[in-house]
């Protein structure tokens, strides 16, 4: 049994493995969570000319709530994570989804920008913990080897959310009004809740668990390491996907009804990713970060040259979101450097992914706002994703003299 179970309701590495049919239900239960938060959180991207008239602001400017969002995972998922050291897991995903339910279903009735983008803070809140405690129990009931696949099982959920949930939203937000968007999301969290209820089984604490140890990983420098790589090199996908809606109506010269076709080509690239991924790092974990990076470089520098032709856009939107295969690895591997201090590292991860979205957001609204165009936002992810290979040349460096220094 992995050490991943030291915080759950697993006190011996000796108990039997549950049946494939619990962990099938568990598995089923947390996804749709991951689908609720997914669609939550992409959604707004083709919607976001939508807010923007709807409040009176320019489309950069409505790309703000995307970073708010963001900064409440980057905010959230820490706090969250120590705070609730000594809370069992299952209570604490049942907190977090109502929480999530409850800002997005605020959202959908916010007044002012000011206040929409203030809830779009409170309802990134949950985001990180959900996933980091979620992944936590998913590896667990699992044998060692296939830990990164039963994660990507659990993300399974976000990305088939930027395939159905994030496409069905925008269309009916566009036909309709951008407000029900936020209101389904909420609803999806609502049956998460049942979900979670009914399938995930009750836990209890470790007694080892506590505030102190969850704050232990970041006495680890492979953990900020990991959390680097994450949010410096993988803010390309968010400045490309932030924008995405008005690069297909005013780049490639599509039609509006031609956004949901892009954001489902961009979610059957990030399902093909989280498949592929998973699977290749159960075979080699730093092998599918390094070569993501170098991947990423090259698709998100395609998309900028060939975005004003419809078909190579569409194309491109795929080729990024194949580039998620890196989110099941990262996740993995901060599991295996947090060593007993595991939900505030998994937790974590997702912060780090946010900061890559409010960097890759803020960093592409500059671009467009410097007159540079929305095709530009390739390049910033291109040059985000070289910056990432260095940090995670870092990583590599130090650990090869860790393990020198173990061999003497």
């Amino acid at each position: 049994m992995s050490e991943i179970a030291a915080n759950i309701s697993v006190d011996s590495q000796d108990e039997e493995l549950p049946s494939a049919m619990t962990v099938a239900l568990v598995q089923l239960a947390l996804a749709c969570g991951g689908f609720g938060i997914g669609t939550g959180e992409f959604a707004i991207m083709g919607l976001l000319p939508n807010v923007a008239e709807t409040f009176s602001v320019t489309t950069p400017q409505a790309g703000y709530v995307i970073s708010a969002y963001a900064l409440g995972v980057v905010v959230g998922a820490p706090v969250i994570a120590v705070l609730a050291a000594k809370m069992a897991r299952r209570t604490l995903l049942l907190t977090l989804m109502l929480i999530f339910a409850a800002g997005n279903i605020s959202s959908a009735m916010a007044p002012t920008f000011e206040s929409f983008t203030l809830l779009r803070f409170v309802s990134g809140l949950p985001h990180g913990a959900y996933f980091g405690v979620a992944a936590l129990v998913a590896a667990s009931m699992v044998p060692a080897h296939r830990r990164a696949r039963a994660v990507g099982r659990v993300m399974l959920g976000l990305t088939v959310a930027t395939l159905l949930g994030t496409p069905l939203t925008t269309f009916f937000g566009q036909s309709l009004d951008w407000q029900v968007a936020f209101f389904s999301v909420g609803v999806l969290g609502l049956l998460t809740v049942v979900l979670i209820w009914f399938y995930v089984p009750k836990d209890r604490v470790s007694a080892e668990a506590g505030f102190l140890r969850e704050l232990g990983a970041f006495r680890r420098p492979q953990v900020w390491l990991t959390l680097g790589i994450a949010a410096v090199g993988y803010g390309g996908m968010f400045a490309m996907f932030s924008y995405i809606a008005s690069t297909t109506t005013e780049v490639a010269m599509l039609p509006e009804t031609a956004v949901p076709i892009m954001l489902v080509l961009f979610g059957v690239g990030m399902n093909a990713g989280n498949f592929i991924g998973s699977w290749l790092a159960d075979k080699s974990l730093l092998g599918t970060i390094g070569g993501s990076l170098v991947y990423n470089i090259v698709v998100l520098t395609t998309f900028s040259l060939t975005a004003a032709n419809p078909y190579l856009l569409g194309l491109s939107v795929f080729l990024v979101g194949c580039g998620f295969a890196a989110g099941p690895a990262l996740q993995t591997r901060l599991m295996d450097v947090a060593a007993d201090a595991q939900t505030l590292a998994a937790a974590s991860n997702h912060s780090a992914f946010n900061i890559a979205n409010a960097i890759g957001a803020w960093l592409g609204g500059l671009v467009i706002a410097g007159g540079y165009g929305f095709a530009a936002t390739g390049y910033v992810g291109a040059a985000l994703s070289f910056l990432g290979l260095f940090v995670f040349a870092a990583s590599l460096r130090l650990e090869r003299r860790d393990r020198s220094a173990q061999a003497i």
